[in-house]
């Protein structure tokens, strides 16, 4: 197995864990019967964005390397978020 079968791989990976994020959100909003965007949809997101940026910068796209960079910046400002949202209420 070569390095680039390997990385072709872990962008695959990238890819299969960022669309399922949205899975995930339709299954929910289905369920509640109204849209909603869960807390595992913001995890989907950060793992996702963070295999394709790897992948990214192996392949040295710029383009990509900056799409995925910003969107990792609002996943995670998000799950800052909802983190600082469940201590108010726990307190």
């Amino acid at each position: 197995m070569t390095a680039q079968t390997v990385w072709i791989g872990i962008g695959f990976l990238g890819q299969a864990l960022f669309s399922a994020r949205f899975l995930i959100q339709w299954l929910a909003s289905e369920r509640r019967r109204e849209s909603v965007v869960p807390h595992a949809f913001w995890w989907f997101s950060l793992a996702g964005g963070l295999t394709l940026l790897a992948y990214a910068v192996w392949r040295g796209d710029p383009v990509f390397v900056l799409g995925q960079g910003l969107g990792l910046a609002v996943y995670g400002r998000n799950l800052v978020l909802i983190r600082r949202h469940r201590r108010a209420q726990a307190a």
